[in-house]
């Protein structure tokens, strides 16, 4: 394991399609956190979330000639359009999520129980708010907020160019603004 750990993602992918198991269990463990991450980010629930990785990478095992080398995308930009399709399908299929869980993602950095409380009901309000926008526009704002993504890769992610990625955030934070500005919050 320890002569692949230098090796691209690109590089571990050639190796995945020749069958090589251990090329596979460290791109799981190099990825799986950032994955899910992604897909808690969009649904708030834990076992969905994991289950949706576990799916994502399971699919990519079994049909490892689905990612093409040949076009030029990063594994990681074509492998977070899997779990963002993979999330969005298990989305539809439940038709139920609440943004409750989200509150145990959310790391404690204040001191004061009461400051914390004042904290935790803002960000289960901005959760809940964000749980709301459209599909489009809820993914791009955790592509590039929470998932880090240039502007460029998380147009990638999504398909569009840069100025249809950066119409998308401007609307979702007007749509975020105004929803705070009406609960007195902002």
């Amino acid at each position: 394991m320890a002569m692949y750990e230098k090796e691209t993602d690109e590089g571990l992918m050639e190796r995945i399609k020749s069958g090589d198991h251990q090329a596979f269990s460290l791109l799981v463990r190099r990825h799986t956190q950032r994955f899910y991450a992604c897909a808690f980010r969009l649904c708030a629930c834990r076992n969905m979330s994991e289950d949706i990785v576990q799916d994502a990478f399971l699919k990519l095992w079994e049909n490892p000639d689905r990612w093409k080398s040949g076009k030029g995308a990063q594994f990681t930009t074509w492998f977070y359009r899997v779990v963002i399709n993979l999330t969005i399908d298990t989305l539809r299929k439940t038709k139920k999520y609440s943004g409750i869980e989200a509150l145990d993602y959310i790391k404690d950095n204040v001191s004061g129980q009461e400051e914390q409380l004042v904290i935790n009901e803002q960000q289960r309000i901005l959760e809940s708010m964000i749980q709301k926008l459209p599909e489009r526009q809820r993914i791009a704002l955790n592509l590039c907020f929470y998932e880090g993504l240039s502007n460029k890769e998380a147009a990638g992610v999504l398909k569009i160019g840069v100025k249809g990625l950066e119409s998308l955030l401007m609307r979702a934070k007007k749509s975020l603004r105004d929803d705070l500005q009406r609960q007195g919050i902002l």
